[in-house]
């Protein structure tokens, strides 16, 4: 899938333009709204710098949380705003809208190499609704337009894809690099290629297990995806996360799996606990007898051998979701297993990590820079591998 890029673009195209730039610097805050993971800011970089030594004036535009349609105080963009200042050590222009008249004149007064945040995109409603009138309003800030903001390309919305209609567009280096990256998963990947998928919910992964049935060499279920894998199999499977999914759809998933060669593999036993607590007493059970009323906290020892010795034979492993509940201590073995030997495997093997709780988990194991590549779109990168068509993507020439 080829688009194009800023890096099509000359200093003579872009000294002097206004470049608006959507990005993805929806970054976790903590109680006292400190940024503890700055990867998606650090990931918009590269883009920002090349626009900006071509002497462009890069105008950038972000979500922030949830907040709406409206104005939130604790999704305001200003830490964002300072944490890429310390980044580029260059200071951020930060405005406290992202339309009307005032954003405007700023923008038209901005001299070339400097960069401007608009406030959060979603304090208006129109944002997520792709409203036409407010992607113009977006569209009259700039002379091009810049999407690096991978991780919303599954979402039509009026900063990825109404914008991209109006201006001319371009691929940001991010955004460029996940396109290559996904497609050469889909397309040409070293093998064998093995593909674990983990974390707590089922829906949004099975269209990604049937379209990589036929690509990859064996998938790997963990997690709350493997309760309802159980459950479709007959085994009573407790209140181990299970999520209410057409069990159907998933039994003839894994009888095609198994007519080719058992390509899905489950675990075959488990680590239980009456809560998800560090103080909950635990214990490693067969799938067969999981007793009642406990939850599953992380894959047995057997799963977890049988899980390393398949990605110990890839050539190209794609990991998306924990194994376990990890962030409990007490429960990240397993996870933490994981992350360690694909760390092991820098070098050997192609290595890409995709969804916000795996990459967390690499960053609490300090191993995240040992990995061939990290996405930093969750659910855009599970879409993409199922095969979908993403409105971000598509609208790019």
């Amino acid at each position: 899938m080829q688009k194009k890029t800023i890096q099509d673009m000359n200093k003579d195209q872009l000294e002097g333009k206004r470049v608006l730039v959507r990005v993805d610097f929806n970054v976790p805050l903590n109680e006292k709204l400190e940024i503890t993971d700055d990867t998606r800011i650090k990931a918009a970089l590269p883009t920002i710098q090349y626009l900006t030594s071509h002497q462009a004036k890069v105008v950038l535009m972000s979500h922030l949380g949830r907040p709406k349609g409206k104005v939130v105080e604790k999704l305001r963009l200003n830490t964002v705003a300072e944490r890429l200042g310390k980044l580029l050590k260059k200071e951020i222009i930060k405005l406290n809208d992202c339309i009307g008249e005032e954003v405007e004149n700023v923008v038209l007064k901005s001299k070339n190499g400097e960069i401007i945040l608009l406030e959060n995109l979603r304090f208006h409603p129109e944002e997520e609704k792709n409203d036409d009138q407010f992607a113009k309003k977006l569209a009259k800030l700039a002379d091009l337009f810049v999407n690096d903001a991978f991780g919303t390309a599954h979402r039509a919305h009026a900063s990825t894809v109404g914008v991209a209609r109006i201006l001319p567009s371009r691929a940001g280096f991010l955004m460029a690099k996940e396109i290559e990256v996904l497609s050469d998963l889909l397309e040409n990947p070293d093998r064998p290629f093995v593909v674990l998928l983990g974390g707590a919910k089922v829906s949004g992964k099975i269209d990604v297990v049937q379209n990589l049935l036929n690509i990859a060499d064996k998938i790997l279920i963990a997690g709350g995806m493997s309760y309802t894998c159980y459950a479709a199999l007959g085994y009573k499977v407790s209140n181990l996360l299970l999520e209410d999914y057409d069990l159907e759809v998933i039994k003839k998933m894994l009888t095609k799996a198994e007519q080719q060669g058992n390509k899905i593999l489950l675990p075959v036993d488990l680590e239980v606990a009456q809560e998800a607590s560090e103080k909950s007493e635990s214990k490693v059970v067969e799938v067969k007898d999981v007793p009642k009323d406990v939850i599953g906290v992380d894959l047995g020892d057997k799963s977890l051998a049988m899980f390393e010795e398949e990605i110990k034979k890839a050539k190209t492993v794609f990991w998306n979701g924990p194994v376990g509940i990890f962030e409990i201590k007490k429960y990240a073995k397993g996870t933490n297993r994981i992350a360690k030997l694909l760390a092991d495997m820098q070098g050997k093997a192609v290595t890409i990590v995709g969804g916000g709780d795996s990459i967390a988990a690499l960053e609490n194991a300090g191993l995240a820079e040992k990995m061939t590549h990290i996405s930093t779109g969750g659910g855009a990168s599970l879409e993409f591998l199922s095969g979908k068509q993403l409105p971000g993507i598509e609208v790019l020439p």
